[in-house]
């Protein structure tokens, strides 16, 4: 692996979990790993491109972490990785991915190549990846989260409708890859029911 190979930053508090991730990881990219939130915002610096990070963790949670990195302005892309299953709060939330846990070997190695792609387009395309991925949280969840009641769930629908219609020129003008593609059309059919 070269020098230049991609830096994610693996966010675990389960010792065995997080070396178990960097295992995974490592004959494609170079990995930091760490054990505490604490530890993680010590890390973070402008090299790094991913971060997979637990929700929850002892002293410094995930989502605080997470707050951080958004505060800080740093141009990665974050997976929660997390036993914590998803409901209403995600909508407000800065990640890019969202993985239950447990997750496999693929799984992992897809997500952050995945998130890295994604890192190639445009802000605006990032967070339409950003918006779909919480929508499909929300919809494969069996709370009402994603009812037509929610407030936020209706704004979330109305945010993706709204940069969906801004990004159409930009879009047409991708190539087809196979996430990208997937989501677009994915949001299409969901505005033609």
């Amino acid at each position: 692996m070269s020098d230049d190979a991609p830096l994610v930053l693996v966010v675990e508090d389960e010792r065995d979990l997080a070396e178990l991730y960097t295992t995974w990881l490592a004959g494609t990219y170079r990995v930091r790993t760490v054990n505490d939130g604490r530890a993680a915002l010590d890390e973070l610096d402008d090299e790094i491109r991913v971060v997979l990070l637990d929700r929850r963790m002892p002293d410094l949670s995930g989502d605080e972490v997470l707050d951080a990195i958004r505060e800080r302005g740093l141009d990665c892309r974050v997976a929660m990785v997390t036993a914590v299953e998803p409901d209403v709060d995600v909508i407000d939330m800065g990640f890019d991915d969202y993985l239950v846990k447990p997750v496999s070997r693929g799984e992992l190695t897809r997500t952050v190549s995945n998130l890295l792609v994604r890192d190639e387009y445009d802000e605006g395309v990032q967070r339409l990846f950003s918006l779909a991925s919480k929508k499909a949280l929300l919809e494969s969840d069996t709370s009402e989260a994603a009812s037509e009641e929610s407030e936020k769930y209706q704004q979330l629908l109305d945010d993706i409708a709204s940069l969906r219609a801004e990004l159409d020129d930009k879009l047409a003008q991708l190539s087809e890859s196979d996430d990208l593609t997937l989501v677009y059309q994915d949001l299409g059919r969901d505005s033609d029911e």
